[in-house]
């Protein structure tokens, strides 16, 4: 397969963001870029890209347009245009990867079929123990993870096994509940069949169900990327969810309708200009 482009999501938290790319830094593949789609932040995101660039080993593009709301479909699909990778690969930038987690979204690449990974959340005291003392949860082993699920530090252990499942991953091939933007993966150009992410979504929630059931319309099924590319969730408080009613609507327009394609996608992409740096 040819390159592969990770699209790392990202808006004014670069102690997070740092440890997301500190964590991509330490991949056992290294056939891929970064693109970090940066949704308006500030100079300390920037600085912090910059600092990381240097020490990564692998390509990173900073792509960043003006702080006009919250418009994550808008600067993913800006991040997509400038990436060079055939497979794209998206992570939130408060995720941390472990080792395997790019060589493990590569194996279950397969065009037609776009891969829906999971998460664990750690909470509110780990994580600031973690950005505090630069600690690194992407090397901890299963029995580190065991300890902190007894003492409430994490939701869950299950993401963080590792299991062959086979046939199993396209159990939920037509369905696009449970698909979260924050670890998924497709070819570029099964993307391309729905002009990307629909940029008329602003404010939290559902752009990445937008772009799923269009992509199961265009014909791309759904495959579990669960047992295989789950990653570590950094707390963070409640994302403000006052467009979510609006997001809302859009939703169940697109569900009552044919369209595949977004109403304002990648070809839409026109009208402001977004800086990158390389």
């Amino acid at each position: 397969m040819s390159e592969i482009s990770v699209i790392v999501s990202t808006y004014n938290r670069p102690d997070a963001l740092g440890a997301t790319l500190r964590s991509l830094g330490r991949q056992s593949d290294r056939g891929f870029e970064i693109g970090v789609a940066d949704d308006g932040s500030g100079a300390a995101t920037r600085d912090a890209v910059k600092a990381w660039t240097l020490k990564l080993g692998v390509p990173l593009k900073h792509v960043w347009h003006e702080d006009r709301g919250f418009r994550l479909a808008e600067i993913r699909n800006r991040a997509i245009a400038v990436s060079s990778g055939n497979y794209l690969v998206f992570l939130d930038g408060d995720c941390i990867a472990p080792s395997g987690f790019v060589a493990a979204h590569r194996a279950l690449a397969e065009p037609g079929f776009l891969v829906g990974g999971n998460r664990v959340l750690l909470s509110h005291a780990l994580t600031n123990q973690i950005l505090a003392n630069n600690l690194e949860p992407e090397a901890w082993g299963l029995a580190s993870w065991v300890l902190r699920r007894v003492r409430g530090d994490i939701n869950r252990l299950l993401p963080l096994l590792r299991l062959p499942l086979g046939p199993l991953r396209k159990r939920l091939a037509d369905e696009w509940e449970g698909v979260r933007g924050g670890n998924f993966a497709v070819h570029r150009a099964d993307l391309e069949r729905v002009d990307g992410f629909e940029a008329f979504f602003t404010g939290w929630g559902l752009e990445d169900s937008d772009i799923v059931i269009r992509m199961l319309r265009a014909g791309v099924r759904r495959k579990d990327g669960r047992f295989a590319t789950g990653v570590l969730h950094l707390w963070h408080p409640e994302s403000d969810r006052s467009g979510f009613a609006a997001n809302q609507v859009r939703l169940d327009a697109l569900i009552k309708s044919d369209r595949v394609r977004a109403l304002s996608g990648l070809s839409s992409l026109t009208h402001e200009r977004a800086a990158v740096a390389v």
